[in-house]
């Protein structure tokens, strides 16, 4: 089946780590053209031990898809956290944004209702999408963080994305030498997060 060729569950023993942190995410978090060693989960991984990491991010994943996919990630992991980032493929794709929020509020309500800490990241499109578009898009996020009372973690790819050099050359996706700034990034927001 499609999730078990594409999910990367965590990267070392349970045993090690007091809470695990589920990645539900895209190409952004799936290591898009590298290897998975290079992405910014893997890296951040052996920066600390907190956390067991899971990541279940797949490329080209959509607000729909990862709904699909949340119940039986849950049931398999039952992980402390996790972390929503996904929306991207969906702006992309212009999807009408009441739908985005509507995918998105049913990930937040299914993953507290397992007694776990949804985290959501802020995601951004680019701006060729319309001023309109875009605006009614970014709002999605901090509106639905104060609707549920979740952390809303700012977008990572915000300094990333505006450097041609840290970039593929599809400019969508950050290359190898972005990953390590990005875990970097999400590393410090992640020591602030208390999922106990």
């Amino acid at each position: 089946m499609r999730i078990f060729l594409f999910l990367l569950i965590g990267f070392f023993s349970q045993a090690c780590y007091g809470q695990k942190l589920l990645i539900l995410g895209d190409s952004l978090s799936a290591a898009y053209g590298m290897q998975q060693h290079q992405g910014w989960p893997y890296l951040l991984q052996q920066q600390q031990t907190e956390w067991q990491l899971i990541n279940a991010s797949i490329s080209g994943e959509t607000t729909a898809g990862g709904l699909a996919r949340l119940p039986a990630l849950i049931q398999q992991h039952q992980p402390d956290a996790i972390l929503i980032e996904l929306g991207g493929n969906d702006g992309l794709r212009g999807f009408n944004t009441e739908m985005v929020k509507s995918n998105l509020a049913d990930i937040i309500k299914l993953i507290q209702q397992h007694n776990a800490v949804p985290v959501l990241m802020q995601i951004r499109i680019p701006p060729n999408y319309g001023p309109r578009y875009s605006k009614q898009f970014t709002e999605i996020y901090p509106q639905l963080a104060e609707q549920y009372q979740v952390p809303l973690w700012p977008f990572f790819m915000d300094s990333i994305a505006v450097n041609a050099e840290l970039m593929l050359p599809d400019g969508i996706h950050p290359n190898s030498k972005a990953q390590p700034m990005i875990s970097d990034f999400v590393g410090g927001l992640l020591d602030a997060l208390d999922a106990g």
